[in-house]
């Protein structure tokens, strides 16, 4: 299967397309496609979406996906990595907090604005990119850096609302906000004891244990090592971090240390999983 890279901090295409010039294929980026006009089906990880006017799809470097396009259709791509959402003058947590809502956002066919007032929002924007793109303008460029970084904040809130998948629908307010602490603060492992935690969002520790089960589905353990499993996994097929680096950014006492973890959840090394996803 082939594997698109990309060599510039983002991409900005535009495409009109009577069929899809590609089958199935991954990319080491992100990419987020909006639909200018047309109709047709998205097709991601073996399912299949039909897709109009309006929508948008970001699609993570772990995802298969094509097009089965049925009328012709206006494609918007803006494609960016890790390396680009780093080198901006984002806070280092709101960083780390948008390489998580990226990369875990839902692998399933779909179009990921939940916002309804997002999308009027969302189209002028992707608008004005190409109108500057296509003008070449005084200052184009910083502008439509500017517009790229809007962008990408306005799909991470869309999705972060959603996240994570097991959350029950009607969960309450305060455990989403407990959820997005975990996220923010995955890198210190100190603040996410379950006493501090229940001192944090004032409920007793003697019930926060079930509290957090009961609405998550999973205990407050197996939530955090879930998320700093896919952390790993993102560093290791994604970056060129050595271990030890890894184990000192999520907290870990040494490289033993994140290898004996990394090996009790995926029941492999650290090493063999990097050769596995390299192969």
């Amino acid at each position: 299967m082939i594997s698109e890279t990309l060599y510039e901090p983002y991409e900005i295409v535009y495409k009109k397309l009577d069929e899809c010039p590609k089958y199935g294929h991954k990319h080491l980026f992100f990419e987020l496609i909006y639909i200018l006009s047309g109709t047709g089906k998205q097709c991601i990880n073996n399912n299949k979406f039909d897709y109009r006017a309006g929508h948008m799809f970001l699609i993570t470097p772990e995802d298969c996906h094509s097009f089965e396009i049925e009328t012709t259709t206006e494609f918007f791509f803006l494609r960016f990595g890790n390396v680009y959402l780093r080198s901006k003058d984002f806070r280092t947590d709101d960083v780390k907090r948008l390489e998580y809502i990226l990369q875990n956002a839902s692998h399933q066919p779909g179009c990921i604005l939940k916002n309804f007032s997002d999308k009027p929002l969302v189209k002028s924007l992707i608008e004005a990119m190409i109108a500057e793109y296509v003008n070449r303008d005084l200052y184009n460029k910083e502008l439509i850096t500017k517009m790229v970084d809007t962008m990408i904040v306005l799909v991470a809130r869309n999705i972060a609302k959603y996240l994570p998948a097991s959350i029950k629908e009607d969960s309450e307010q305060k455990t989403l906000a407990l959820l997005n602490y975990i996220q923010a603060n995955i890198y210190s492992p100190e603040k996410l004891r379950a006493e501090k935690l229940s001192v944090e969002f004032g409920i007793s520790e003697n019930y926060f244990g079930k509290y957090f089960k009961k609405q998550t589905n999973e205990t407050l353990q197996q939530y955090i090592a879930n998320l700093r499993i896919k952390l790993i996994e993102a560093r290791l097929h994604f970056s060129d971090m050595r271990i030890n680096e890894i184990a000192f950014e999520l907290g870990f006492t040494d490289e033993s240390h994140l290898n004996k973890f990394f090996k009790s959840q995926k029941g492999m090394s650290l090493k063999a999983f990097r050769s596995s996803v390299a192969s």
